[in-house]
């Protein structure tokens, strides 16, 4: 089973059964005001080409796979079937802020969704492309991209075992947007919140019912 690090924002590492690193939506860390990603990738995807979203030369190994904004189904590193599904970066069609590639990614039998800077709720047609999942990395922070009560409809609409919250505000973050928290409220009462402690979670424990909120620490200055 796979182990996902954040290393904030929305840079999420998924390490797979044989140690290998597939890292989505890396970004540089002084841009936006948190330490660089300590990651090695194997494989890069990138949902979209954005300043925070795309520094590939970060964290790829020399000879690493490189995915930008990959539609339709491919494989990656040999073995993980993945699928990028477009969507839009505002609610206006992408005529605000362009288009995004959402990333279905199936690492050892855990299927992995991350929806890069959405900045809509889903369409039908996005929920019958990205299928059942198991784990959902959304944005919550709004400004650029869905907020706290979008976020929540995503996770309704989805009803993953694991939600894992990405691109907020915390100290240090030179971006305006929302905290945690706000999002956090607007789901109070509907879903458990798991707090992990670290920035490191095992999917081997996803094995309860229903679907709770997992929130990972972001690493800081």
């Amino acid at each position: 089973m796979p182990i996902i690090v954040f290393h904030g924002h929305a840079c999420f590492e998924v390490i797979d059964s044989e140690g290998r690193s597939i890292v989505i939506d890396p970004h540089d860390g002084g841009s936006i005001g948190l330490p660089r990603p300590e990651a090695r990738a194997d494989a890069v995807l990138v949902t979209h080409n954005h300043f925070d979203h795309n520094a590939v030369e970060v964290v790829l190994k020399p000879g690493g796979e490189k995915h930008i904004m990959r539609k339709g189904e491919f494989v990656v590193l040999g073995k993980h079937r993945a699928r990028g599904i477009e969507a839009y970066h505002d609610p206006y069609g992408g005529r605000m802020r362009g288009k995004v590639v959402m990333y279905v990614v199936e690492v050892d039998g855990v299927r992995i969704l991350h929806v890069g800077d959405l900045g809509h709720t889903l369409r039908e047609e996005h929920v019958r492309a990205i299928g059942k999942v198991d784990v959902v990395m959304a944005p919550v922070g709004g400004t650029f991209t869905i907020g706290p009560k979008e976020a929540a409809e995503v996770l309704r609409t989805l009803k993953p075992k694991a939600f894992i919250p990405m691109h907020y505000w915390v100290p240090g973050v030179n971006l305006p947007l929302k905290p945690l928290d706000e999002f956090l409220r607007v789901i109070e009462g509907e879903h458990e919140v798991v707090r992990v402690g670290s920035n490191r979670f095992d999917t081997s424990e996803i094995g309860w019912e229903g679907t709770k909120v997992v929130v990972l620490e972001a690493p800081r200055k």
